[in-house]
């Protein structure tokens, strides 16, 4: 008998996103579902990634092209059979419930991000309550016609109102065979920042520390820009005096971009205070660091990060608006001793503590509720599906 199909519905991720394809997808394809994950993408040949097959469609540029597709999406995802659909953004949301009611299917709603404050730097500070109430009434509103709410990180579950409908499956670390530098001796330090870069990601901060740095010190980034900066942070760098110590690499596969954080001695996650994201932030580049073996220098504020390494014993937390305690950090962790003792801790506690492993079982509960498979026993959790926790 063909499994039921659970389709993850995308209006932005890359088709092989790490979360909704190599963590998700392939979690739910693993425990017998068929997986398929639809998003915007070039058209290509059929795919199949960790036991996830990826179709692609074409979308117009921006938020009006997305908001635009919505209805296409709908039908699309309408037409497919799917037993479960799994969205991943608002948009995709939207087009997930309208699908959902003209086919039948289970309707799951992921949440990677607090919705409320999105438009909080776009506004003026006048507008930004109105803007926070009105996405918290969609939020709400969503959450109630969802069949099952998925929430990426702990305190994002508030805004749906269905604590009885709320499976926390946190963005925690997947394995990964890289191998960590283990002859990390005296000498200039190579610092890494792996993912998007941008203003509000803390670039500014981070050449100003590196400045302030001795001079062997080198940067090495692993990514792109995504706020259209780059042309002012070259310059900035050159000012600076420190566009020969940094080394760019452009955005690479996982395993490839883990293998060259390996290289390097301290990881970078320098999310700058102001954005409510940033507070709640649980990022792919801290378990990243953590897995290649590299203590992390991150910031105070960011409560998800900050529990993480304090936890783990991984890293410095530090004021991230401030160069001189980043600079000061990174001088701290010039003792190869310590190093060593970070770099067991945070690759011991991304395989276990923080690992994917229980974030997957949590995930296969859910849809083993949702949507049973045959000679399956539907999951019962004491009447209602796990809750946050």
């Amino acid at each position: 008998m063909t499994p039921p199909l659970v389709l993850m519905l995308s209006a932005a991720h890359p088709p092989d996103d790490i979360r909704v394809v190599r963590k998700e997808g392939a979690a739910l394809a693993a425990a017998g579902w068929r997986v398929r994950h639809l998003a915007p993408g070039a058209a290509a040949p059929a795919a199949t990634v960790e036991g996830v097959e990826i179709e692609t469609y074409a979308r117009r540029p921006g938020w009006a092209g997305r908001l635009r597709n919505i209805p296409a999406l709908a039908r699309r995802a309408a037409r497919s059979g799917a037993a479960a659909l799994h969205a991943s953004e608002p948009d995709a949301w939207v087009a997930a419930l309208l699908a959902g009611w003209w086919s039948g299917a289970r309707v799951v709603i992921d949440v990677h991000e607090h919705y409320p404050s999105r438009l909080d730097g776009k506004l003026p500070r006048v507008l930004r309550p109105a803007a926070r109430a009105a996405l918290r009434l969609f939020c709400r509103l969503a959450g109630g016609a969802a069949d099952a709410v998925v929430v990426a990180k702990d305190g994002l579950d508030a805004d749906f109102a269905a604590p009885g409908r709320t499976v926390a499956v946190r963005n925690y670390a997947l394995p990964s065979p890289v191998e960590p530098r283990r002859h990390r001796g005296e000498g200039p330090l190579r610092l890494a920042h792996a993912g998007a870069l941008g203003r509000s990601r803390g670039w500014p901060q981070m050449l100003d520390a590196l400045a302030l740095c001795p001079p062997g010190t080198t940067l090495r980034l692993i990514g792109r820009f995504t706020d259209g900066s780059e042309a002012e942070f070259l310059a900035c760098a050159s000012a600076l005096g420190v566009a020969d110590r940094i080394e760019r690499l452009p955005w690479l596969p996982h395993a490839e971009a883990l293998a060259r954080l390996a290289e390097c001695d301290v990881g970078l996650v320098l999310f700058q205070p102001g954005e409510e994201n940033h507070r709640l932030a649980l990022p792919h580049k801290l378990f990243d660091c953590m897995l290649a073996g590299l203590p992390v220098v991150a910031p105070a504020f960011a409560e998800e990060v900050a529990a993480v390494v304090r936890e783990a014993g991984c890293g410095a937390l530090v004021d991230s608006a401030d160069p001189g305690t980043i600079s000061a950090a990174v001088a701290a962790l010039g003792d190869p001793a310590r190093r060593a003792e970070m770099c067991e801790a945070g690759r011991s506690a991304a395989l276990g503590r923080f690992g994917w492993a229980g974030e997957a079982e949590r995930l296969v509960g859910l849809y083993r509720s949702l949507v049973p498979q045959a000679g399956v026993a539907t999951v019962q959790h004491g009447g209602s599906l796990h809750a946050a926790g």
